[in-house]
């Protein structure tokens, strides 16, 4: 036991991996404060700290015990220190992180976050690094408190676990099956940040598009996309990741058709050879990738479409690694995250024949990423002097301060680095009369118009035409956490559920 009371100690929640994972940190964080932690500073030396960590990223467990053999020597030196490892990894290692990291105190997996305090306390009570993995969901992570990152923006999960059979996936057998929440737990708490001031959510899922299977309703989705549009006060929402298989014309049309769903998406190719998706077990093919895409652009020709891409998978030959450069160039992305392939243990994948050598999967690799990039900036350059509104982000402009700008994201997802000030008389003038005056803050609402273009963003450098200052930008300002508590109780029942409630207001 130590001598130090729990509810002055300090604790850090390092994030790997997806969304998910940075969803899942919120609740780890909200966790610890309503147990009586609290934050550490910033180069502050914290009492607990917990590694959320990802099986799906390369190098992940190298990542993870690089870390954990790191902390050895500061906790040696820190009695009463604890270390916690949850998420994937952990998942998928369970007792075998305490056997190569005997100083770590405290194992959960995927399935268990909410009991993250109680085996902290009991570590420290039994002076006995505590193990407990659980196989099946215990209870939906978003029925717990959260810590959120953001005073603008917030990740809202609608489903868990995944019902798909990739082939060079291990996230079904950490993640579980698919389990969906009830459409009124989800619109509550999407109430509930609305009502703290958040501007745009982004709806979570392992396969976001296939929401409503565990109860039935093949629609479901789309009809969640609506029901946000009729949230007063949400003026974005964002969702990722969908699965082609799942996209359904009802969907586009609730995209187009719905104002505050943003006209962006990520859609995951991962390879344009029909014969390679086979192997993938992606239940797809080009052809209808292609035809999605094509549906999309001509009920919102100004979408912005992202997507994944894997080079290198067992047995791509060079004529299925033209096949995929062929698929990315008709589809214009404008961006995309590109993989070289790499065995994950656990994978069907991982013991094909015909595995790619690596000089072979980085030289393929450069050349896609060369037409990535001349996708992207193409489709960026057709910004060039239009005018977009944009959410101002905190931390995402790494040269911001050197460059005197700000940056913010557009409605299609667009990174755009702008000028505060305007840049001659005239339009300071223009904007005084529009009422641009005061600072700017993270959570604010502006204009722009886009005067350059690069593969990875965009640039603005007349100034700002409109500026509408937000309770958003009032919480970051005054650096006060939004700490939200969990909505819904458990489980959906089987079978269709009864007609969802109407949205109830919860403040955090």
């Amino acid at each position: 036991m130590t001598d130090s009371p729990a509810r002055t100690r300090t604790y850090q929640v390092r994030t790997f991996g997806c969304q998910m994972n940075v969803h899942d940190s919120e609740r780890l964080s909200g966790l610890l404060e309503g147990a009586g932690y609290r934050a550490a500073d910033d180069g502050d030396p914290a009492d607990v700290v917990v590694f959320n960590t990802c099986a799906v990223r390369e190098n992940a467990d190298n990542k993870l015990y690089g870390n954990l053999g790191h902390l050895a020597s500061v906790k040696a030196k820190r009695p009463g220190m604890q270390i916690a490892v949850g998420g994937c990894l952990a998942q998928k290692d369970r007792g075998e992180i305490v056997r190569r990291a005997p100083w770590v105190d405290v194992v959960f997996g995927t399935h268990n976050v909410g009991s993250l305090p109680t085996l902290l306390e009991r570590a420290r009570h039994y002076e006995q690094a505590q193990v407990e993995i659980l196989d099946a969901l215990e209870v939906f992570p978003s029925s717990l408190p959260a810590k959120r990152d953001s005073h603008y923006a917030g990740w809202v999960s609608i489903s868990v676990g995944c019902n798909n059979t990739c082939t060079f996936c291990i996230v079904p057998s950490l993640r579980g099956k698919e389990a969906d929440r009830r459409p009124g737990d989800v619109l509550a708490e999407v109430q509930m940040l609305v009502d703290d001031g958040v501007l745009e959510v982004t709806l979570l899922g392992q396969n976001v598009n296939s929401y409503g299977v565990q109860f039935g309703d093949r629609q479901a989705f789309g009809k969640l996309l609506r029901a946000c549009g009729a949230i007063d006060g949400l003026e974005r929402v964002r969702f990722t990741s969908p699965h082609p298989k799942d996209f359904t014309p009802d969907v586009i049309e609730a995209m187009a058709q719905t104002p505050n769903v943003c006209h962006q998406l990520h859609m995951p190719l991962q390879s344009g050879s029909d014969r390679v998706l086979k192997a993938m077990r992606r239940s797809y093919r080009s052809t209808r990738y292609l035809a999605i895409l094509d549906e999309v652009r001509a009920a919102m020709p100004d979408a912005a479409i992202t997507t994944d891409i894997i080079v290198g998978f067992p047995g791509e030959t060079d004529e299925d690694f033209e096949q995929t450069l062929d698929v990315v160039r008709r589809s214009r992305f404008a961006g995309a995250f590109t993989f070289q392939y790499s065995p994950r243990p656990g994978t069907p994948a991982a013991t094909l024949p015909d595995q790619v050598p690596p000089e072979v999967v980085a030289e393929r690799f450069g050349r896609l990423t060369e037409i990535v990039t001349e996708s992207a900036l193409t489709e960026n350059q057709r910004q060039v002097g239009r005018t977009v509104e944009l959410l101002v982000s905190a931390g995402e402009g790494r040269k911001d301060n050197s460059s005197g700008r700000l940056t913010g994201r557009a409605r299609d997802g667009r990174l755009v680095h702008f000028a505060p000030q305007p840049a001659t008389a005239t339009a300071a003038a223009t904007a005084a009369a529009a009422g641009v005056s005061g600072s700017i803050r993270p959570g604010d609402v502006v204009t722009v118009t886009v005067t350059r273009a690069a593969p990875h963003h965009l640039v603005a450098d007349e100034g700002v035409l409109t500026h509408r200052r937000t309770r958003a930008g009032d919480r970051s300002l005054e650096g006060t956490a939004l700490i939200t508590p969990g909505v819904g109780l458990g489980m959906p029942s089987v079978g269709r559920p009864a007609r969802s409630p109407e949205p109830v207001t919860a403040c955090g």
